[in-house]
């Protein structure tokens, strides 16, 4: 147990035994038998997200490269 602890964990400043309390209260607060609910929840509006800014990408990416399929365009011969 005292190896999870020191686990580094990539929320600001929040060290081991902070964690280990705040999923103490999380359980306490919602039960045994929520957790599991909670938990595919939370991932499904993670993985919703990700796919949105997985779209934005695209789009600007798309975008980039028309602008600079334009800007490689030679100018008319005319001019």
């Amino acid at each position: 147990m005292e190896q999870i602890l020191h686990i580094p964990i990539l929320i600001g400043g929040l060290g081991g035994w902070e964690v280990f309390l705040i999923l103490l209260v999380v359980l306490l607060l919602f039960g045994a038998k929520r957790l599991p609910e909670l938990a595919r929840g939370l991932g499904k509006g993670i993985r919703e997200f990700k796919g949105a800014v997985e779209g934005i990408e695209k789009e600007l990416d798309k975008t980039v490269d028309s602008i600079e399929k334009t800007a490689e365009k030679p100018d008319s011969p005319g001019e």
